[in-house]
């Protein structure tokens, strides 16, 4: 066995499966053992599927027969644990929810007709609201680059998996940053996309509408667009998928606003220079880069984020009985709130969200790109739900999520990008927003910065042996 298989891109995967240097069987074995070894130490996965190994045989098989169902056939992916997948359970981070999931969602349905290996489930917190990655039925999800702190959240099971090397990719969710954030704790790239762009169907409900999107996670840009391909487009079941046009590439060079903080909401001055510095090379690869503030008013938002999700969680209890019985009692208490909040103040806030749309629309007419932390801090203790200081300064629990959230209401994409390192040796994330339908274009921007730049680097944790990992 190569025992470096693990360490391939899912391009890379599918073209030495087409040549015959080797095969998903022998990628799935090898995957298994590093599962094995990893998982009691970072706890990225909460159910593994009981037919990988069929999935790889009948991979396999497809290629013997020159006959794949896609380049994503035979290349392991990594599911959150709030997605259905077929035969695994769907338990949303707690225990609300215990059944065996039936069928496939549509995201998911895609990825097994492109043949893809779907490994298992990852961990999330209960009802996928927060920004780090612990439960009480399954514990707390630990960042390969240093155990000790989290991956963010909500997605942090996948991205913990897909960095520490035991999934080629992986899919979450973003309803408020839950892709690009522990995108930007653990060095991959991490798409929010445009409300629709990803069609959804027989899923969980989904407690933040709309803002909540399908997010493709990958350690290269090439691959992103692999996962992407497969994941993107329109479905009648989904009307918000229909009719969705691409937005059209602009001319060079692009028009690019960096914006390193927010108001005075402080920011970890690590990532504020990775930011600048990420500017700097966008400007010398030509493009017109210009610092400034935002020039939207996000106040109506920040003042009710937390509530779309309280309300969400209210509407939830109400009408799965089970939650009264099994769900936590922090969220319970969320719910509690939300049934509280009158339904003014819910229409008032669903203005204040077409008031955003309509002005980060109209924004784009005179930016290509906006530039921005994907987090204001850098990870902090795995089990602690937030960091309470942000350089020096005390913050709330979303001192930390403010540069995402009002990407989600207003729709438009985002890409995580990975911004170097801090002093610690830990990534730092930035994400690229774009006007709606803009994916491809923040693709091509994040491949041109990663063109000649320094390639994805293992966290040392993934590259130890299995008794280096066991005495660590």
């Amino acid at each position: 066995m190569a025992n470096d298989l693990w360490q391939r891109g899912a391009a890379e995967l599918s073209a030495a499966y087409r040549t015959g240097e080797t095969d998903p069987i022998e990628v799935v074995s090898e995957l298994a053992g590093r599962i094995d070894r990893l998982n009691p130490v970072l706890n990225a996965y909460v159910a593994l599927a009981p037919d990988l190994q069929a999935q790889a045989e009948a991979s396999f098989g497809r290629y013997r027969d020159n006959a794949p169902l896609s380049p994503l056939d035979g290349v392991p992916v990594a599911v959150k644990d709030n997605l259905h997948v077929a035969g695994l359970p769907t338990a949303w981070g707690g225990s609300t929810f215990t059944g065996i999931s039936k069928e496939d969602e549509l995201p998911v349905a895609r990825l097994r007709a492109a043949g893809a290996i779907l490994v298992g489930k990852t961990n999330t917190p209960e009802f996928a609201v927060e920004g780090y990655t612990a439960n009480a039925r399954f514990g707390v999800t630990r960042n390969p680059w240093d155990p000790a702190l989290t991956p963010g959240g909500s997605s942090g099971g996948t991205v913990s998996a897909v960095a520490a090397g035991l999934a080629t990719l992986g899919i979450g969710t973003d309803g408020g940053g839950s892709t690009r954030r522990p995108a930007g704790h653990t060095g991959l790239y991490g798409l929010k996309p445009t409300i629709g762009r990803i069609a959804r169907s027989g899923g969980l409900p989904q407690v933040l509408m709309d803002f909540e999107v399908i997010g493709p996670f990958a350690r290269n840009i090439r691959d992103l667009r692999l996962l992407y391909g497969a994941l993107a487009g329109p479905d009648r079941r989904d009307p918000a998928s229909r009719s969705l046009p691409l937005s059209a590439r602009p001319d060079a060079p692009l028009r690019i606003l960096s914006v390193p903080r927010l108001g005075s909401h402080p920011c970890d001055p690590a990532i504020l220079s990775a930011t600048r510095r990420l500017a700097r090379r966008l400007a010398e690869a030509g493009h017109l880069v210009e610092e400034a503030d935002l020039p939207i008013d996000l106040s109506e938002i920040d003042a009710f984020w937390g509530a779309f999700g309280q309300i969400g969680l209210a509407h939830l209890r109400d009408t799965v009985p089970a939650m009264h019985r099994n769900a936590g009692a922090l969220y319970l208490g969320m719910a509690d709130t939300g049934a509280g909040i009158p339904a003014s103040a819910l229409f008032g806030a669903i203005g204040a969200v077409q008031r955003l749309r309509a002005a980060t629309s109209c924004l784009f007419a005179d930016w290509d790109v906006i530039l921005m932390p994907t987090a204001a801090a850098q990870p902090w203790p795995a089990g602690q739900s937030h960091p309470e200081e942000i350089d020096g300064q005390t913050v709330g629990p979303r001192g930390h999520a403010i540069y995402t959230g009002w990407v989600n209401a207003s729709g438009h994409p985002a890409l995580a990008v990975p911004a170097g390192f801090d002093g610690a040796g830990l990534p730092i994330g930035c994400q690229l927003i774009g006007d709606l339908g803009a994916e491809n274009l923040l693709m091509d921007v994040a491949g041109a910065l990663s063109a000649g730049a320094e390639s994805w680097r293992w966290p040392d944790l993934a590259l130890r042996s299995g008794d280096a990992v066991q005495a660590k």
